[in-house]
């Protein structure tokens, strides 16, 4: 069994023979561990650009910043206009495969006028398991997955950003806004405004890991266990602020990761 050191000698030796790198570069602790160790291996030639769109929530934006300035990376946003394809704000079961070939459009230009060759993702091992249509946007556009070519899980992409003194190892992942809603329900600058507003609300009371189902006029909180007695505690302030911002009903239960990703085949049928 390979070691964690023997992994990210393999992640250095990888991303060492690609000279020069784009870097799709969220915020997340997938990405920023890519950029981080690019940014160790080749310095200024690695450049990590994240998407500025309606679908990313600002607060995401602006820590996308912090961490990049934090690990000395070179940064970038490139504003996505991936909400104004029909084919992603229809919101079929592929919708992240047309958010991804635009952003992928968008860091091929970038790696074009900076003269370099390859774009890299996030994607680790544990990302292959899960439907991810954006994965055959990424192999259309020839981006390569450092963290995947090393071997790497989740568990371990996180105990090696915090061996190397990633500060956000731990950051709960954080889908795109667009994510809350569920198939099949047109994607809009509204819909994804209120489930920013109310997600930053919900954080505003020490949530960290939540998620807000956009269902029409019902607004489902979805939070770990642990954190359900405190919804509890203050639904009444929770449901008045929801509905101020236009949903008529809220309700609540446990979170599970890709939950909306079970309903795929019952839009098949």
């Amino acid at each position: 069994m390979e070691t964690i050191d023997h992994k990210y000698k393999k992640l250095k030796s990888f991303i060492g023979k690609m000279e020069a790198l784009v870097v799709a570069y969220s915020g997340g602790v997938d990405s920023a561990l890519v950029l981080k160790v690019a940014t160790e291996v080749l310095g200024e030639k690695a450049i990590g650009v994240t998407a500025d769109s309606p679908s990313v929530p600002r607060f995401e934006i602006e820590e996308s910043k912090s961490i990049a300035q934090s690990i000395g990376a070179r940064h970038e946003l490139v504003s996505t206009n991936e909400i104004e394809n029909d084919n992603y704000s229809q919101n079929s079961v592929n919708r992240c495969y047309y958010c991804k070939f635009e952003l992928y459009s968008h860091l091929i230009e970038v790696a074009k006028k900076e003269g370099i060759k390859f774009v890299a993702n996030g994607t680790n091992l544990d990302d292959l398991g899960d439907y991810r249509p954006g994965l055959e946007a990424a192999k259309e556009f020839q981006v390569v997955s450092p963290l995947k070519e090393a071997g790497l899980n989740k568990a371990e992409v996180r105990e090696l950003a915090k061996k190397i003194g990633l500060k956000i190892w731990d950051k709960p992942a954080s889908p795109c806004l667009a994510s809350r809603i569920p198939y099949g329900n047109a994607v809009t600058t509204e819909k994804l405004a209120m489930v920013e507003k109310a997600e930053v609300f919900l954080k505003a009371y020490g949530l960290k890991e939540i998620r807000v189902r956009h269902f029409g006029g019902t607004a489902r909180i979805e939070t770990p266990k642990t954190d359900l007695p405190l919804i509890e505690k203050y639904f009444e302030e929770i449901s008045n602020y929801f509905h101020n911002l236009g949903f008529e009903n809220t309700e609540w239960k446990q979170f599970k990761s890709g939950v909306l990703n079970a309903l795929i085949e019952n839009l098949k049928e």
